[in-house]
């Protein structure tokens, strides 16, 4: 993409955080806003929810391809989370940042040291905390898609994807959405303007030199 008439290599902006700090509601609205800003499609084994659209909330695959899929080395990162495999295809991901587009990547600790070890130059990572722990329970029991016990659940690994916050390049405080977004808006359009990122600037430069 040119930004300011300069060409840019895309970047992978990884938003984390324990179930329910609103990761996914900052996603969307970044998405929602920013027509730059591509979501990362993950495949995955779990069963389709009411609702999910094949290729758009996931790319719903058996285990079996999953497993062929990993070993053809098809996967930017990959984890197992309650009991169903999640991927990332490192092929579309490729494609969007040679365009010059940013893509979004919602996954946990594990995905996002995975891709650090692959892409760390195109990463910005980011771990989103909730204001409180009684605050992260309040917000789980109010999706009222779980069933208790997987609301315990989520709650007793809390404290351990937690302890990974040191790991991510950003730390926002998710107390209030519109700040919460109002902050990684910040982040990404910071990130944009790296100057490693920004490859056509040595012509761009060379052009202002030269007084074309």
């Amino acid at each position: 993409m040119s930004q300011g008439g300069i060409e840019r290599r895309g970047l992978m902006l990884v938003l984390s955080s324990p179930s329910g700090a609103g990761k996914t509601t900052i996603a969307r609205l970044l998405l929602a806003r920013d027509d730059n800003l591509t979501l990362s499609v993950s495949a995955t084994t779990r069963p389709m929810r009411s609702g999910e659209t094949e290729g758009m909330d996931y790319l719903f695959v058996d285990q079996a391809r999953f497993d062929a899929m990993v070993a053809e080395g098809a996967f930017l990162e990959h984890a197992t989370v309650f009991g169903h495999c999640y991927g990332t295809p490192r092929a579309a991901v490729e494609a969007a940042l040679v365009a010059g587009r940013d893509v979004l990547f919602d996954i946990d600790w594990q995905g996002t040291q995975q891709v650090r070890e692959k892409a760390r130059e195109d990463l910005v990572s980011v771990f989103i905390l909730p204001p409180s722990t009684g605050e992260l329970e309040r917000r789980l029991r109010a999706r009222a898609q779980d069933p208790e016990e997987v609301v315990r659940g989520r709650m007793a690994k809390a404290a351990d994807e937690m302890s990974h916050w040191p790991e991510y390049d950003y730390i926002v405080v998710n107390e209030d959405v519109a700040q919460g977004v109002a902050e990684v808006t910040s982040i990404l359009q910071a990130e944009r303007l790296r100057r490693e990122r920004r490859v056509g600037l040595h012509d761009f430069v060379e052009t202002l030199r030269k007084g074309r």
